[in-house]
C-alpha cells in the first residue's frame, strides 16, 4: 500500500499542475505525500495555486509542521500550516489536508522527537495557477461580443464550448447582430427568444480546429449543425459563406476563433406544406397567385391540419371566361378571400375519410358537399382528378372546377352612384375629390346625390366646363354637402329638419303638397338602400353657404390625344416641378402616378380597358383635374 500512495506521489510529479483525484484515506482531490522512516515522499514537490496536499501515515507516528522549524532552521513561509500527529499503519492513515492558495515556497517538518533532525523535512513550492482559455472566454471577454455571449447562454452551450473541444467558431460582432434585428424587424429580446436559436449558434462553430492558414477558397466545412459553411477567398479577403473575416486566429485552448461581421443562418430546413404542394405544381400558377395576393400563404404553411380543394390553372381559366373577366380583375376581385377560404378544410380529409353525401364545412364556415359516384369523387360540382397528395400539414385533392360560395356582395353608397346611369359626372367628381374610399367605408351616410342633368344646369349657369368644375379646389367640400354621416330614410325627414354634413354646414328640409325640397333641391328618388347607408337622388346641385364656384384652378392642363389612342397620351400644363400626377378610372382605383420635374409627362396605357379616366395633378395647394376617354 506504500507503495501505491507513493506511485500517487511520483504521478502528481510528473503531471504537474493536474489535479488528480486520489484514492487515499483523508477521501479528497489532491496531490498526496507519504510519512513514513523520517521521511516524507515526494520530499520535494512542485504543485499550482489552488492544489490541495494531503500527507497520509503508512508507519510509525508523525505530524505535519509547516509554522516554525523544529530543529532551528530559517524559513519563510507565506503562510503557516499544520496538522496533529497520528499513528499510521500500512493501510495508509489520513494525517490533514491543507490547500495552498499562495503562491511561494514552503518548508516543513515533523516535530515527533528527533523526526526532523533525521531528516524528517521537506518543501513544497506553489507555483501561479495555469489560466486554461476556451473559445468561450474569447468571447466573453470581447467588447465587441455581447449579443453573441447573451445568445450562447440563452441556448445553454456555455458548458459544451467550456469542454475539450477543439473547436473553430465563427464569432458575429455586436454590430453584425445587431444589423440582423434590423433586418429582422424585431429585438434583441425576441431574437434571444428564436426557437431556433441553438441551431442558428451551432452553424457558426465547426468541430475541429481550423485556422485561417487550413482554410482554402471554395472548401467546405460542416458544422455542429450538420449543414456546410463555404470558404470563400477573394482579394478582398476570406468569406464564411457572405460573412467577412475581420479578425482571425484568436487561438483559446480548446480551439479558435475567427470574428466575422454577419450573422450567418443556416439553410432553411426543407417544408412540404401544403402550400408548397401549390406552389411547385405546374398547373396551379393561378392559385398560387391568388393564395398570394389575399395574403393566405403563411396561414396554409402554419401547423393545420387542412384539407385544400386545388382547383388547377384550367379551372381558373374557365372562371375568367365565364365571368368574361382577366385574371388580374379576378385577382383584384374583393370576395377573393372568401371564395378561397370556402376550398380550405379545416382539418385532414383524406380520400378514404369521405362519404357520399357529406357535408365539410370549410374555413368560410360554409358546407361543400361530396358526391361520390361511378364517375368519381366530386366536392360540390368539381370532380376530385387527384387525390390525396400529403403535406405535412394536410392534404390537397386537385380539382377540375373552383368553388363558388353562395356571397352577397356588400353595396355602397358609391356603388348606387357608380351603378346608376343618371350620376356619371357625380361618379367622376367623388373620384376626383378622393372621396371613394370614405363613402365606401362602414358609415352610415345619407347621399343626396345631384343628377347628371343637374350638374350639367349648373356648368351652363356659370358658364363653365364640366372639367373646370371638376377643377374647383373646393371640391371635395361641395361634395361633402351631399352628405350626411348618419341614416336617415325619407320616413326620418319632417318640415323644417336641420341635418347637419360632413361639410360642417347644414341641410334644410322642407315638405310640401310638391314633394321633399332638400334646401332648393327635389328629392326626385328616395330610398335607395345600401349596406352602409341611403342614397336620394335630387335634380339640382347644392352649394355651401360659403362656396365660391368661379375659383377655378391656377394653371392650365391639357391632355392629346383625347379620346386616347395608340397606347400613349401626353399631359402638360404650368405645374411646378415636383408635382404629383394621378390617373384614376371613374371607379376610383388608381392606374398611373408619379411625380414629375418636367411641364410635359407621357403616359403609356398599356393594359387599360377602354373607358373614362381622370387625371389629377397637385403643385402645392394647387390641384387641376381633366378628363378624358381611352378608346
Amino acid at each position: 500500500m506504500k507503495k501505491v500512495f507513493y506511485l500517487f506521489g511520483l504521478m502528481a510529479l510528473f503531471y504537474g499542475n493536474q489535479l488528480v483525484a486520489q484514492d487515499n484515506p483523508c477521501g479528497v482531490e489532491g496531490v498526496v505525500v507519504e510519512a513514513s522512516n523520517y521521511q516524507y515522499a515526494p520530499a520535494a514537490l512542485e504543485i499550482e495555486a489552488g492544489q490541495t496536499v494531503a500527507w497520509v501515515n503508512v508507519g510509525g507516528f508523525h505530524d505535519v509542521n509547516g509554522v516554525e522549524s523544529s530543529i532551528g532552521e530559517n524559513w519563510n513561509n507565506p503562510e503557516t500550516f499544520s496538522t496533529g500527529a497520528v499513528t499510521g499503519n500500512m493501510e495508509g492513515v489520513c494525517i490533514g489536508t491543507h490547500t495552498f492558495t499562495v503562491e511561494g515556497t514552503y518548508d516543513y517538518d515533523c516535530s515527533i522527537g528527533n523526526h526532523a533532525a533525521n531528516g524528517m523535512v521537506a518543501t513544497i513550492t506553489v507555483n501561479p495557477a495555469q489560466m486554461n482559455t476556451t473559445v468561450v472566454d474569447i468571447i466573453v471577454n470581447s467588447e465587441d461580443h455581447t449579443l453573441l455571449e447573451a445568445a450562447v447562454v440563452a441556448a445553454g452551450l456555455a458548458d459544451a464550448l467550456s469542454g475539450e473541444g477543439p473547436f473553430t467558431v465563427f464569432a458575429p460582432t455586436d454590430a453584425a447582430i445587431v444589423a440582423l434585428t434590423e433586418a429582422l424587424e424585431i429585438t434583441a429580446d425576441e431574437l434571444l427568444a428564436l426557437p431556433n436559436l441553438g441551431d442558428i449558434l451551432q452553424y457558426h462553430v465547426v468541430g475541429a480546429e481550423a485556422y485561417s492558414t487550413d482554410l482554402s477558397d471554395g472548401q467546405e466545412i460542416e458544422t455542429l449543425l450538420g449543414e456546410n459553411v463555404t470558404v470563400n477567398i477573394t482579394a478582398d479577403g476570406v468569406f464564411i459563406n457572405n460573412a467577412q473575416v475581420t479578425a482571425a486566429d484568436v487561438a483559446a485552448d480548446n480551439g479558435v476563433v475567427h470574428v466575422i461581421d454577419a450573422v450567418l443562418l443556416p439553410p432553411a430546413p426543407p417544408t412540404n406544406t401544403v402550400v408548397d404542394i401549390i406552389v411547385n405544381s405546374e398547373d396551379h400558377t393561378l392559385l398560387e397567385a391568388a393564395v398570394g395576393a389575399v395574403g393566405l400563404a403563411d396561414a396554409l404553411s402554419a401547423e393545420g391540419p387542412f384539407t385544400v380543394f386545388a382547383p388547377t390553372d384550367d379551372a381558373f381559366t374557365a372562371l375568367t371566361e365565364a365571368l368574361d373577366v382577366t385574371v388580374d380583375e379576378l385577382l383584384a376581385y374583393p370576395l377573393l378571400p372568401a371564395v378561397l377560404q370556402y376550398h380550405v378544410v379545416g382539418a385532414e380529409a383524406y380520400s378514404t375519410d369521405l362519404t357520399d353525401g357529406q357535408e365539410i364545412e370549410t374555413l368560410l364556415g360554409e358546407d361543400v358537399t361530396v358526391s361520390i359516384t361511378t364517375d368519381g369523387v366530386f366536392i360540390n360540382n368539381a370532380q376530385v382528378i387527384v387525390a390525396d397528395l400529403a403535406a405535412d400539414n394536410g392534404v390537397v385533392h386537385v380539382i377540375d372546377a373552383v368553388l363558388l360560395p353562395e356571397l352577397e356582395e356588400e353595396t355602397t353608397v358609391v356603388d348606387i352612384i357608380v351603378e346608376s346611369e343618371d350620376h356619371t359626372l357625380l361618379e367622376a367628381a367623388v373620384v376626383t375629390a378622393g372621396l371613394v374610399d370614405a363613402l365606401s367605408g362602414e358609415g352610415p351616410f345619407t347621399v343626396f346625390a345631384p343628377t347628371d342633368a343637374a350638374v350639367v344646369a349648373l356648368t351652363e349657369a356659370l358658364e363653365i366646363t364640366a372639367d373646370d368644375l371638376l377643377a374647383l379646389p373646393n371640391l371635395a367640400d361641395i361634395l361633402k354637402y351631399h352628405v350626411v354621416g348618419a341614416e336617415a330614410f325619407a320616413a326620418d325627414l319632417t318640415d323644417g329638419q336641420l341635418i347637419e354634413t360632413l361639410e360642417g354646414s347644414n341641410v334644410t328640409v322642407s315638405i310640401t303638397a310638391d314633394g321633399v325640397f332638400i334646401n332648393d333641391a327635389q328629392v326626385t328618388v328616395a330610398d335607395l338602400e345600401a349596406d352602409n347607408g341611403v342614397v336620394h337622388v335630387i335634380n339640382a346641385v347644392l352649394l355651401p353657404p360659403t362656396t365660391d364656384v368661379t375659383e377655378l384652378t391656377s394653371f392650365e392642363l391639357s391632355i392629346y390625344p383625347n379620346p386616347v389612342h395608340g397606347g400613349t397620351f401626353t399631359v402638360c400644363g404650368a405645374w411646378e416641378s415636383g408635382a404629383s400626377i394621378e390617373v384614376f378610372e371613374l371607379t376610383g382605383r388608381k392606374v398611373f402616378e408619379t411625380t414629375s420635374t418636367q411641364t410635359t409627362v407621357i403616359v403609356s396605357t398599356d393594359g387599360w380597358e377602354a373607358g373614362s379616366y381622370a387625371v389629377r395633378i397637385t403643385d402645392g395647394a394647387r390641384t387641376a383635374t381633366r378628363l378624358f376617354l381611352v378608346d
